[in-house]
This record gives structure tokens, C-alpha cells and sequence, in this order.
């Protein structure tokens, strides 16, 4: 097994069990947390709600297995530019075959998808970063796709209403068929991870080597890109494309912060991005007021800081705790070298 850091150690079995631990007790209250909120809230499960929270809870699953990916390989600022890369798709999808749901999330897929070239061609052939390929994609798409949809919204044809939607998200709108899409590209995208096990490990954390030894690596990076593309597709309806980045980054953040094994990642990004759809999307639900993919991306924000602040090994408050022990530990040590020096 590849650790996530070449120098560190395998895990140890305490580490696992706390690990597989955290995963059950997410699990846990997941299973809980649907009967709790119906007698402390009275959270009444019809059909939109349920949609909803599933159609959240599997996007959350295939966005932190993807994301995951994405943040080791320190990409998270090209998963921010893919989802706003593609909003101008959305409006040229909508004038060439109009509000057809299938043909705006290949629009979509297809901007996105020329996004990531042109921000490979920048820094091939120019001497241009990678960084700042991205800012010039993320600003200059997105703003091409609101002059768009401002010119669309301005047309006298009452089926663009709602279109800017996109935007921001309307996870409300779902229906069994955007569940159903969800769910089939998961099990499509899981496959191909679990088919591509190796080469990813590889090209993650040693490209260099991949090469070398024989591997496409400019074919499997363009495959996971492609993956994560249609992730950031079909997150649009329920999250839009400035807060999709959100669910895409923060289960695999938060995850790295409880393992150094990439396989025991991948599951708890999953756990994370499941809890933080379905339990966001109840709470949209109870109250209305408040919209379901911001409310989302908030439960996974604190999970990540939840991560960052009390995880084993790596939390800032195990991290302090350390220190103090360290310290006793050395203050001890210099009384009992005085007193045998006495």
C-alpha cells in the first residue's frame, strides 16, 4: 500500500481502528439522524425531501472519492476553475436545444472540458504557470457565461427562467431522473478507480516514475479530469458552479487529516461527502429559508474543521497536547539530571 506521504511510516493497527471507528460512528449517526430529526423537528420525509438528501448524500460520495485525488495532487484550485469553466456551456447548450436538461449538462461538460485544455495549452506552450492559466480560465469563462446568461435572461422566451440557477444551485429541482444519473455515473467512476488503482497511486504521488516506467500519464491524468469534469456537471444543479468546488475538496481534506493510507482516504472522503449531502439537504428542509447546496457546503466546512482541530496524529489540538507532553517530558527529565548531578 502507497502511503500518502513516501516518507512516513504504514499506518499502525491503532491508527486503522480509529479510523474504521470514525467511518462507523459517521454511519451511525447518518442512520440516526433521519429518525431524530423527525421527533425533535418534525422533519416530515416526503418525496422532494427524499430526492434530495439522496441525490446530495451520492454526489457526496462521488465528489470526495473524485476530490480526493485532486487534493493530493495539490489540483484543488483547477477543480474551482472546471466548475466555473462551465457556465458559459450551460448558455450555449441552452440556445442551440433549450431547456433540455440532458443537452445543458453536456454543454456544461463540454466548456469545462475545453477549460482544462486550454489551460494545459497555456503552459505547454508559453511560459505561463499553472496558477495563473487557471485564474485566466476561472475569470474569463465565468464571466463570459454571466454576459451569456444575461443576454439569454434578456430574450422574451419565458422557458429561460431559472437558468441562472446554475449559478448557485436550485437542489430543490431534482428529480428521480437527476438521482438516477447520479448514482450511475458513481458506480461508473468507482469502477474506473478501482480498475485504475495503481497507475492513480502512481501519477499522484510520482508522476516522474510513472513515466518512466512505462505508463500513460497524460492519458491517465485526462481520464481523471474527465471524471472529475462530470462530477462537477451533475453537482451543478445541487450545489452550482461557485460552491461545487466546496463539495469536491472538503471530504478529501478533511479525510487526509485522520489517515496516511490513501484507500482508508477515499472511503472516509466518501463517508464525509455522504453525511454532508443528506444531512445539509434535511436541514435546507426543515428550514426553507435556507438553500440546500450552500447548507451543504457548510456541514462539510465544519467537518473540515472539525478534521483539522481534533484529528489523532495531525489535529491542531492533538498537535498541542503532543507539545505539552513533549515538554514535561523534557522539563522531567532535566530535574532528574540535576538531582543525580546533586
Amino acid at each position: 500500500m502507497i502511503s500518502l506521504v513516501k516518507s512516513s511510516a504504514p499506518s499502525s493497527a491503532a491508527q486503522d481502528r480509529r479510523v474504521w471507528l470514525l467511518i462507523a460512528a459517521l454511519a451511525l449517526a447518518g442512520a440516526l439522524f433521519v429518525p431524530a430529526s423527525q421527533s425533535a423537528w418534525g422533519v416530515t420525509y416526503d418525496y422532494t425531501l427524499r430526492t434530495v438528501a439522496l441525490g446530495g448524500a451520492l454526489l457526496g460520495v462521488v465528489s470526495g472519492v473524485l476530490g480526493s485525488f485532486a487534493v493530493l495532487r495539490r489540483e484543488s484550485l483547477v477543480g474551482d476553475a472546471l466548475s466555473h469553466a462551465a457556465l458559459p456551456g450551460v448558455g450555449v447548450a441552452f440556445l442551440i436545444a433549450g431547456r433540455d436538461m440532458g443537452a445543458l449538462l453536456i454543454g456544461a461538460g463540454v466548456a469545462s472540458w475545453l477549460g482544462v485544455q486550454f489551460v494545459g495549452a497555456l503552459t505547454r506552450t508559453t511560459r505561463i504557470k499553472q496558477d495563473t492559466a487557471l485564474g485566466i480560465v476561472l475569470t474569463a469563462w465565468f464571466a463570459a457565461g454571466v454576459a451569456l446568461l444575461a443576454y439569454i435572461q434578456s430574450i422574451p422566451d419565458a422557458s429561460q427562467a431559472g437558468l441562472d440557477h446554475f449559478i448557485f444551485g436550485q437542489a430543490a429541482a431534482m428529480v428521480e431522473d437527476d438521482v438516477r444519473r447520479i448514482a450511475g455515473f458513481g458506480v461508473v467512476a468507482l469502477v474506473v478507480v478501482l480498475l485504475f488503482w495503481k497507475e492513480f497511486k502512481l501519477i499522484t504521488f510520482d508522476p516522474g516514475f510513472a513515466q518512466a516506467n512505462g505508463f500513460r500519464v497524460r492519458f491517465l491524468s485526462a481520464l481523471l479530469s474527465t471524471l472529475i469534469v462530470a462530477a462537477i456537471v451533475l453537482g451543478l444543479q445541487v450545489a452550482g458552479v461557485i460552491l461545487m468546488v466546496g463539495l469536491l475538496i472538503a471530504p478529501g481534506i478533511a479525510a487526509r487529516q485522520w489517515t496516511h493510507r490513501l484507500d482508508q482516504m477515499l472511503v472516509l472522503a466518501a463517508v464525509f461527502g455522504a453525511f454532508s449531502g443528506g444531512v445539509g439537504a434535511v436541514i435546507s428542509g426543515v428550514e426553507s429559508d435556507i438553500p440546500t447546496g450552500p447548507m451543504i457546503i457548510v456541514v462539510a466546512a465544519l467537518l473540515v474543521a472539525l478534521s483539522i482541530g481534533f484529528a489523532p496524529g495531525r489535529g491542531l489540538v492533538w498537535a498541542r497536547l503532543k507539545a505539552r507532553r513533549d515538554r514535561e517530558q523534557l522539563s522531567q527529565a532535566r530535574r532528574s539530571e540535576r538531582i543525580s548531578g546533586a
